[in-house]
């Protein structure tokens, strides 16, 4: 069933309408640290079942195949469990006296819009204030590399990629995913994406066990990736020394020299819209990534870029908020 043609119910909100409140709330608020103090994140929750799962059933002594079909076992668990979940939202949502409140904060709660602006602006506050140690402290919170081989380049760098594919995984997908399937859409999507975050990886441990839940969330995001690069290179249009044409340029051409099917739209797009060269080696706790440069422009990206990131991504977010409020016209007619 599609949110774009649910009707809202007796006590509820359109979903559409429900979105827009969440995704205007957030941007102003964040997810409300506050209140984590006395519940737990949902996405921790999830985090805490995906660990569950891998530790009783990830044995290393077990064969690559069997690890492999358990991976998928807890992936096809988890993802009946989140649209479970979705959908008794949804229906209190639609059916009981202020249900829609609980899935106004679940939606605000599962989006990243403020967060992910705040983050990566500490890191240029961390390298103002407390010099390169300073921004590889903060970048720390936001990338999986080994920030101890960071010079200062690579510290911004690293904030502008996270920025840009993150806006993809955090913005722009869980959007998508509810505008199509309402709160299943929503929970199925950041479920996928929290397994891949944490089990999706190529190391001897997980590389089996978390095939499934790597592939399918490349599936999830193959449309949003894409809708996450052309948003970027739109916002170009609109930022200060913004280069548009040179963002789509890159983006068609660079997108695929990522490791990722989906990663490279929104970062090439960043590349190519700033001006800068992203991506190329680098390194983890796991070895060497000798990945190319995405973009052909400079590769000692200064603090100065990560501000102009920032405003390529409001814009960008700006836009993802005015597509689902131009559904929301069309559906009623405005």
């Amino acid at each position: 069933m599609f949110t774009f043609g649910l009707t809202g119910g007796v006590h509820g909100f359109d979903p559409l309408i429900l979105l827009l409140t969440a995704l205007i709330v957030e941007a102003y608020v964040g997810e409300a640290a506050v209140l984590f103090r006395f519940v737990p994140h949902p996405v921790i929750v999830i985090g805490r079942a995906i660990d569950f799962f891998e530790r009783k059933l990830n044995r290393p002594q077990r064969s690559p195949a069997d690890r492999a079909a358990r991976g998928a076992i807890v992936v096809l668990i988890m993802v009946i469990c989140a649209g479970a979940v979705g959908w008794a939202v949804s229906w209190l949502g639609l059916n009981h006296d202020f249900g829609w409140i609980l899935e106004t904060f679940l939606v605000l709660f599962l989006l990243a819009q403020r967060s992910l602006y705040d983050h990566v602006r500490r890191v240029a506050l961390g390298l103002k204030q407390g010099g390169l140690e300073g921004g590889r402290l903060a970048v720390a919170h936001i990338v999986g590399r080994d920030i101890t081989q960071l010079d200062e380049h690579g510290v911004v760098r690293a904030a502008i990629e996270s920025c840009a594919e993150n806006f993809n995984d955090g913005v722009v997908a869980p959007v998508f995913w509810f505008v199509l399937f309402g709160m299943p859409g929503l929970l199925i999507y950041k479920t996928v994406n929290t397994m891949d975050s944490m089990i999706g990886h190529r190391t001897e441990r997980l590389r089996a066990f978390g095939m499934t839940a790597a592939r399918l969330d490349d599936v999830l995001n193959l449309i949003p990736a894409r809708l996450s690069g052309l948003f970027i290179v739109i916002a170009a249009v609109f930022a200060p020394k913004g280069r548009p044409l040179k963002a789509l340029a890159v983006m068609w051409r660079d997108a695929g020299k990522h490791c990722s099917p989906n990663a490279g739209w929104p970062e090439a797009a960043m590349a190519g819209a700033l001006g800068l060269a992203l991506g190329g080696p680098r390194k983890y706790a796991e070895g060497q990534l000798n990945e190319p440069w995405i973009g052909d422009g400079r590769a000692r990206a200064e603090v100065n870029d990560i501000h102009r990131a920032l405003y390529v991504y409001f814009v960008a977010c700006l836009i993802n908020a005015m597509w689902v409020a131009a559904l929301a016209v069309v559906r009623y007619g405005i």
